[in-house]
């Protein structure tokens, strides 16, 4: 197990798949599985696709 950074969001991922992974690398994630690991370019561009797309809101934190 190990945990991943999304946006300031911290969750505990399953890293059964991806034991070549360490700390500091970018995994692809689904479902709380770490399918793949991913360079640092793949992972802005793929969080810069779903910013445009507007998948981000759940990350934001709701005015009180």
């Amino acid at each position: 197990m190990g945990k991943a950074n999304f946006g300031g969001i911290v969750k505990q991922v399953c890293l059964e798949y991806t034991p070549e992974v360490n700390a500091g690398d970018y995994v692809l994630v689904h479902v709380g599985f770490a399918l793949a690991k991913v360079d640092e370019e793949e992972a802005a561009r793929t969080y810069q696709l779903l910013e445009e797309m507007a998948q981000l809101a759940e990350l934001e934190t709701p005015d009180v």
